[in-house]
């Protein structure tokens, strides 16, 4: 029997690792994805982006910029606001890093433990996870599933700030190197460092390949569990 062509949605939060979404993050998922034989859709809130950054000196720039034509870059165009976002129609979730995660999909880089999450964003996160299926998460991404579901297993890397802060809320955290991932199976979690850490692209390429696997094994579990039940 051939295997289902399962469909990822891949939320990005900008385009850049230090005012969006982390490019080498974003576009290696897309190529494991696309290798381990599978179909993918972008997608990003419409939103304005919390700030603009100059890559070169750091420094914050005046212009203004929206977070879902940023994310078009990476996706090549093929892109589609998040408020269209139906989880019926995937069967898993990822979301890469870049510290537009935590500016524009989040708060936690401004409000640290007192941080809340774009409704879109936390919409598909649930309704992703009521429905049972598989979710991976990128870098600095778990701090959006930790705050949203809680009682759940996840990697920051070995950042113990962060680790404490979401151990206070229920989260388990386990230390991870960037070629590595952490499984939640109870929950179908995957979550892998990759820039949290002062980490080689290579590094990265194999945490994320394992992630998207692992991913693809929670999904086929699902849905062969599903078709035992309608037998």
């Amino acid at each position: 029997m051939s295997q289902k062509t399962l469909r990822f949605a891949v939320i990005l939060a900008g385009c850049g690792n230090k005012d969006g979404a982390e490019i080498h993050e974003s576009v290696l998922t897309l190529l494991s994805i696309d290798r381990a034989g599978h179909q993918y859709q972008c997608f990003a809130p419409d939103v304005p982006q919390a700030r603009v950054l100059n890559f070169l000196t750091n420094e914050e720039m005046k212009e203004k910029r929206n977070v879902l034509l940023e994310a078009a870059r990476i996706a090549r165009s093929k892109i589609k606001p998040l408020a269209d976002f139906d989880q019926n129609n995937f069967d898993v979730l990822v979301m890469p890093g870049g510290n537009g995660v935590a500016y524009n999909l989040c708060t936690f880089a401004a409000d640290g433990d007192r941080m809340s999450v774009l409704a879109a964003v936390e919409s598909a996160v649930r309704a992703m996870h009521q429905a049972g299926k598989p979710i991976g998460a990128l870098c600095i991404s778990p701090v959006i599933i930790a705050h949203v579901l809680k009682t759940v297993s996840v990697t920051f890397g070995k950042d113990e700030k962060i680790n404490a802060i979401f151990q206070k809320s229920g989260t388990k955290t386990a230390n991870c190197g960037a070629s590595g991932i952490v499984m939640d199976r109870k929950n179908k979690i995957v979550t892998t460092p990759c820039y949290m850490l002062d980490a080689r692209i290579s590094e990265i390429s194999e945490g994320i390949d394992k992630l998207v696997q692992e991913l693809i094994k929670l999904s086929v579990i699902l849905s062969e569990a599903k078709d035992l039940k309608v037998s």
